[in-house]
């Protein structure tokens, strides 16, 4: 092969990986941007080195990018930026490539905005190796070649990962039928328009949390628990008003969408999504929202949708 001919192919190689490159990174990351950028670093990486000497790329590329991640999440401003209380995964709509292999639970679950979340409280090496070895499947002297440690080290990590992300699996939510969670999404809808709060409390788990980014506008999330009091916010905040309208730019509509696995809503403006609110479903009632509206969160979904074209939306003029 001439050099062009060599680099032509060598990218080649790389653009068939790219997409399991951005599965891994977005589940270490929880944010489709900086898996972007980490994949997009990645490359440069491979076109830099001597590729002759590589002998298996899919290996070598796994660990670049695992480690160019892992280098994101020890960074003084990631620590700032991802504290508890101030962050929530980018949400992706269901059949974005980014969210990688859905056919174990495991890989499903690893995806879920309940598990991206409780990552946050895992150490990078934690999170590292319960991702390759749930989602990816490697084994421990696989992971332990990736990163750089022993074998009964990756072991351990793993024990704790899965300790913490069991003890947080009772409330992180059923998988649920695409069927299920329109009626969900529907009821909930319904309830939150009604005034009757009592309506919303019986589609409430009793340890039932809210959170919320505030569009962005907050410097930490707003969180609220108890069935009354997530009631009274849900009330409160899906009440159309003039001002609420000028806010969002005008009137939006809802559509009913599956984010991450899981119910959601989505407030579209023309062809922009400017609201997302997704629900943890546990033996049928709501135990967690979420609503994000930052519009940096939502750039990748609301590019999704666009693609995709949106269903009959369940309120056309909010």
């Amino acid at each position: 092969m001439d050099s062009i001919t060599t680099d032509r192919f060598d990218t080649g190689r790389f653009e068939a990986d790219r997409a399991r490159l951005a599965s891994l990174a977005y589940r270490l990351l929880g944010s489709a941007a900086d898996a972007e950028d980490a994949v997009q670093d990645a490359f440069l990486h491979w076109q830099a080195a001597d590729r002759r000497r590589i002998r298996v790329p899919e290996a070598w590329l796994t660990k670049v990018v695992t480690h160019l991640c892992l280098d994101r999440l020890r960074s003084a401003q990631a620590r700032r930026e991802r504290a508890v209380g101030v962050w929530l995964p980018e949400p992706l709509l269901d059949g974005d490539p980014m969210l990688g292999p859905a056919d174990t639970f495991e890989q499903r679950e690893s995806v879920s905005l309940a598990v991206l979340t409780l990552m946050e409280r895992l150490s990078p090496l934690e999170r590292a190796v319960y991702l390759l070895r749930e989602a990816f499947s490697y084994s421990h002297a696989e992971i332990a070649g990736i990163l750089d440690v022993t074998e009964s080290a990756s072991q351990q990590h793993l024990h704790r990962a899965r300790s913490r992300i069991t003890a947080a699996r009772r409330r992180g939510g059923d998988e649920v039928a695409p069927a299920s969670a329109r009626r969900i999404v529907e009821e909930f809808l319904d309830a939150a328009s009604s005034g009757r709060t009592e309506r919303l409390v019986a589609l409430l788990t009793d340890d039932v949390t809210a959170i919320s980014d505030g569009a962005g506008l907050t410097e930490r999330l707003l969180r609220y628990d108890t069935p009354r009091r997530v009631a009274a916010v849900a009330r409160a905040g899906f009440t159309p008003t003039p001002a609420k309208r000028r806010l969002a730019g005008g009137t939006p509509a809802v559509h009913h969408a599956l984010v991450n696995g899981a119910p959601a809503m989505l407030f579209v403006l023309g062809d922009r999504v400017i609201g997302c609110v997704a629900f943890d479903i546990v033996g049928g009632r709501i135990a967690t929202l979420r609503g994000i509206a930052a519009p940096a969160r939502l750039t990748r979904l609301g590019e999704a949708w666009r693609r995709r074209g949106p269903d009959a939306p369940l309120v056309a003029r909010w």
